[in-house]
C-alpha cells in the first residue's frame, strides 16, 4: 500500500494513500463455471420383461433446500472468497461472525436465454443485489456505512446443488475486527438498524492503529485498541474514469483539516489524515476517501 506518514499541524498538508479495507479483508466472489449433473435413464421394457423390472424408475435428484435469512454462521476468513460454504448453521446464541440477512432467488432467464452460474447477468445480480440488501439491514447513510466495519458476502449453490435444481443466493453480513480476522456478531435483532444509532461506529467503525501510513499502521474495529479514527468520508467529484492521483491526493486535503480542526476546538496545533481512493478502488465504485484524526476518547490512548 502506497503510504506516508501524517503529523500534520495547522497549515501543513498530510496526504497519505487509500484503501477502503485492510489488505486481505474480502474478495468479490466469481461464479463458477456450468456444470450438470443428474442425468436420469428411463428403463426400455421388453415384451418379456416382469412387472417388476418394467416398474423401475429412473433416479431424479432431490432439489436441495435454500438457506434460511437471520440463520447465524461461524465462517472462516478463507471462506468469504469462494463461491460456495459448506459450514453449517450455529445457534445465533453461540459465537457466530456471519448472518444471512437476505435469500433471493437467482434469474433463470435473461433475454430470453438460460442462466448459468458463471454468467454476467448472475455475478451482477448477487453483486447488486447483497450490498443494497446490507445498507437496507444496517440503516444509515451512506457516508456511516462506508465509515463501519460491516460488509456484505454472497455463497450460490455448488455446481451439483445448481444442477440439481437450486437456484438461489444468499447474502450474509460481516464485520472485520482486522487483518484477515473477523469480528463476532450479536444476535439479529440487534443487528437490525443498527448503524441508525449515532454511537454505532464507537464500536463497529474504522480505526487504526497508529497514524495512517506510518509502520505501525493497520486498520482494525474500533472496539479493539487504537489511536486514531476514520471521522468521515469525502466525496471527490468525477465520472468513470479515474481522476488520476495528483488530483485525488489532493481534492480532500483542506476539507479534511478543517473537519479536524472544528473537532480540536480551539487547538492550534493538530494532527489530521486524508486518505484518497486508489484507481482500483475508484473502477468498484468508492469515489471518495476517508479523513483521519487521534481517537482521544479511546481508553487505550
Amino acid at each position: 500500500m502506497r503510504a506516508r506518514a501524517v503529523a500534520a499541524v495547522a497549515g501543513v498538508v498530510a496526504l497519505l494513500a487509500a484503501c477502503t479495507a485492510p489488505s486481505g479483508d474480502v474478495a468479490s466472489p466469481t461464479s463458477p463455471a456450468t456444470d450438470t449433473s443428474g442425468t436420469s435413464i428411463a428403463p426400455t421394457e421388453s415384451a418379456s420383461a416382469t412387472p417388476t423390472d418394467s416398474a423401475r424408475l429412473a433416479e431424479v435428484p432431490d432439489v436441495p433446500e435454500p438457506p434460511e435469512e437471520d440463520a447465524c454462521y461461524r465462517l472462516r476468513f478463507d471462506d468469504l472468497p469462494r463461491t460456495s460454504s459448506d459450514s453449517n448453521p450455529v445457534p445465533c446464541g453461540q459465537r457466530h461472525n456471519a448472518q444471512t440477512i437476505h435469500v433471493g432467488k437467482l434469474d433463470a432467464v435473461v433475454d430470453g436465454r438460460p442462466t448459468t452460474l458463471d454468467s454476467r447477468a448472475v455475478q451482477h445480480q448477487v453483486s447488486t443485489t447483497c450490498p443494497r440488501r446490507l445498507a437496507r439491514y444496517l440503516g444509515g447513510d451512506r457516508s456511516t456505512r462506508a465509515l463501519s466495519r460491516f460488509h456484505a458476502v454472497w455463497f450460490t449453490p455448488t455446481l451439483e446443488d445448481f444442477g440439481a435444481g437450486a437456484n438461489w443466493f444468499r447474502c450474509d453480513l460481516v464485520a472485520f475486527a482486522g487483518h484477515e480476522r473477523l469480528a463476532d456478531l450479536p444476535r439479529p435483532r440487534r443487528l437490525a438498524g443498527l448503524l441508525d444509532d449515532s454511537g454505532a461506529l464507537a464500536t463497529w467503525g474504522l480505526c487504526g492503529t497508529a497514524a495512517p501510513g506510518a509502520p505501525a499502521f493497520s486498520r482494525v474495529i474500533c472496539s479493539e485498541p487504537h489511536t486514531w479514527r476514520a471521522t468521515s468520508t469525502i466525496t471527490i467529484p468525477g465520472g468513470r474514469r479515474y481522476p488520476g492521483t495528483a488530483r485525488v491526493r489532493t481534492a480532500g486535503d483542506e476539507t479534511c483539516k478543517e473537519r479536524v480542526r472544528r473537532l480540536s476546538g480551539s487547538a492550534l496545533r493538530f494532527r489530521y489524515g486524508w486518505e484518497w481512493p486508489t484507481r482500483d478502488q475508484w473502477a468498484r465504485g468508492q469515489h471518495y476517501g476517508f479523513c483521519w484524526a487521534p481517537d482521544r476518547s479511546n481508553p487505550s490512548r
